[in-house]
C-alpha cells in the first residue's frame, strides 16, 4: 500500500470539510479558514518544537566545547555528550518529533490543494483555483497569480532577514553552503509556480502563518528555526 493511497481518508474527511464551509462562504475563502484551522490545532506541536531547538541552542556552546575537547577520540565525544544531555534532561533531537509528526497533515491539504477535485472548479476573483500559470490568459488571471506570488516573496523576505540576523548573532564557523540556506526563504515562491491557484493559496495561508508564529514564539531572540514547516 503507498504512503498516498494511505492518506485518501484523511483528504477525503479534509475535502468534506472545505466543501461544508464553501456552502456558506466562497470556496477560496473556506480554503484560508480551513488551512488557519488546521495550522490552529498543530500550534502546540510547534510550540513543543520550539522549545525543543531553544534547549539545543542553549546547549550549543557546551557541545562545541566538548566536541573541540575530545576532536581526537570520537568515542569519548559521544560518551561526553550523552552525559552532558543527561544531566541537562535535553535530548539532542529535541524539537525533531514534533516537526516531523506534522507531515502528514501539511501531505494532506497539498493533495487535496492540488489533485483535482469539484472544489478546484470554483474561482478566486473569476480565476479558476484549479488553473496553474501556465494556462493563464488575460491580465485578469495573471494579476491573480502575481498578487499569490507576490504575497510569498514578501514572507520569504521577512524569513530571509530572520534568518540572516540569526546567523550573524550565531557567529559561529561557516558550515559548506551555510550561506545559501537564508535563500530557501523563497523556494515557496518557486513551488507555487508549478501548482495551480488553490495551492498557491495554501501556500501563501501557511507561510504567513509559519512566519507569524515564529516571530511570536522566537520574540525576543536571534534564534531562528533550523527547520520550519511551512507547506
Amino acid at each position: 500500500m503507498s504512503v498516498l493511497s494511505v492518506l485518501d481518508p484523511a483528504v477525503t474527511v479534509a475535502h468534506a470539510v472545505v466543501s461544508a464551509i464553501a456552502h456558506v462562504l466562497p470556496t477560496a475563502l473556506a480554503i484560508v479558514l480551513f488551512v488557519l484551522a488546521v495550522r490552529l490545532c498543530l500550534h502546540p506541536l510547534a510550540r513543543a518544537a520550539a522549545r525543543g531547538e531553544k534547549a539545543r541552542s542553549k546547549l550549543a556552546p557546551k557541545v562545541a566545547e566538548l566536541n573541540k575537547k575530545h576532536r581526537n577520540s570520537p568515542e569519548k565525544a559521544r560518551e561526553a555528550l550523552a552525559e552532558l544531555y543527561r544531566k541537562e534532561q535535553v535530548s539532542p533531537f529535541a524539537g525533531c518529533l514534533p516537526m516531523l509528526v506534522q507531515i502528514p497533515f501539511f501531505s494532506v491539504m497539498y493533495r487535496l490543494f492540488t489533485t483535482p477535485n469539484d472544489l478546484l472548479d470554483h474561482t478566486l476573483f473569476g480565476v479558476p483555483l484549479g488553473l496553474h500559470v501556465g494556462n493563464a490568459h488575460g491580465a485578469g488571471q495573471f494579476a491573480v497569480f502575481g498578487l499569490l506570488y507576490a504575497g510569498l516573496a514578501a514572507v520569504g523576505y521577512v524569513n530571509y532577514r530572520r534568518a540572516r540576523r540569526a546567523a550573524a548573532a550565531a557567529q559561529t564557523t561557516p558550515q559548506p553552503g551555510a550561506a545559501l540556506l537564508p535563500y530557501l526563504s523563497f523556494a515557496s515562491v518557486l513551488f507555487a509556480v508549478l501548482v495551480p491557484v488553490a495551492a498557491g493559496l495554501y501556500l501563501l495561508t501557511t507561510s504567513v502563518w509559519s512566519a507569524s508564529e515564529r516571530a511570536w514564539l522566537y520574540r525576543g531572540t536571534n534564534q531562528a528555526p533550523a527547520a520550519a514547516l511551512a507547506l
